[in-house]
């Protein structure tokens, strides 16, 4: 019973000190815009942004854009995020089809959103496809890689257990390989979504009449300057807590990890 709430008041200070360097921020932030330090036009102060905040959520217009954003990110990290742990998987279970198509998967990971979102908005148009794709092809490869990583990372005496105990291929696989690739699999997916909320951003931002991309293009071409910030914070916010909620997962998922570190 002590040693769980010594790691309950463990968290608590943890959680706080993440806040401590937020909070002072906005201390400061609210200081220097009230005091004439910054262009309170460029950079609105904390209490403008707030009341921008009020008045989007009363009209519901930013629970219907975050609604519409939150469903292209979630469908396109499904999609892209989907297929590249597949592929992942494969070509780290495959020799051969690492020679095949590693190099020409590598080739377009290094493609920069901002070059290839024209291209998609002109085979697919203005529509939701577009944007789903475009997300897709972000949410792809740091699952890829890290799918890839983790299967071939995986310490070869697994292999040895594994013919001690007489495994077929599929139960080595399932049994012993995939276990221990979940730690990379897990930060593929962390990384897997803060890119899908990146390109979430682009899709909405080169064209789009609805989500907060749109909300936050919008408010620039009025000067909008605090709502412009509303839309950046609720990214933020959004971002962290999916991020969060996968986080919880893995260290729900992986507690046998942390026996294994109390054994050795």
């Amino acid at each position: 019973m002590s040693l769980s709430k010594s790691k309950l008041s463990i968290r608590i200070v943890n959680g706080l000190l993440g806040l401590l360097l937020p909070l002072v921020l906005l201390v400061v932030w609210q200081y220097a815009t009230s005091h004439g330090m910054v262009n309170a036009v460029l950079i609105p102060p904390p209490k403008e942004i707030w009341e921008a905040f009020i008045d989007m959520v009363n009209s519901g217009e930013l629970w219907s854009n975050l609604l519409i954003s939150g469903r292209r990110a979630t469908l396109g990290f499904l999609l892209g995020g989907g297929l590249g742990l597949a592929a992942g998987l494969w070509v780290g279970f495959s020799l051969k089809a690492e020679k095949l198509f590693d190099p020409s998967i590598q080739l377009l990971r290094t493609l920069p959103h901002l070059a290839v979102a024209p291209l998609f908005i002109l085979w697919f148009g203005f529509g939701e496809a577009s944007k789903i794709l475009l997300i897709a092809k972000a949410a792809f490869f740091p699952l890829y890689v890290n799918a890839f990583l983790g299967v071939r990372s995986v310490n070869n005496e697994l292999f040895d257990v594994a013919r001690v105990l007489q495994f077929s291929k599929l139960q080595t696989i399932f049994k012993l390989i995939l276990p221990a690739s979940l730690p990379s699999i897990f930060l593929g997916a962390r990384l897997s979504i803060g890119v899908s909320w990146l390109a979430l951003i682009v899709a909405e931002l080169m064209g789009s009449s609805s989500g907060i991309g749109y909300i936050i293009n919008d408010a620039r071409s009025f000067s909008l300057t605090a709502v412009i910030f509303v839309g950046i914070i609720v990214f933020a916010v959004v971002g962290k807590l999916t991020d969060s909620i996968v986080k919880l997962a893995e260290f729900r998922l992986l507690r046998w990890q942390d026996h294994r570190k109390e054994v050795l």
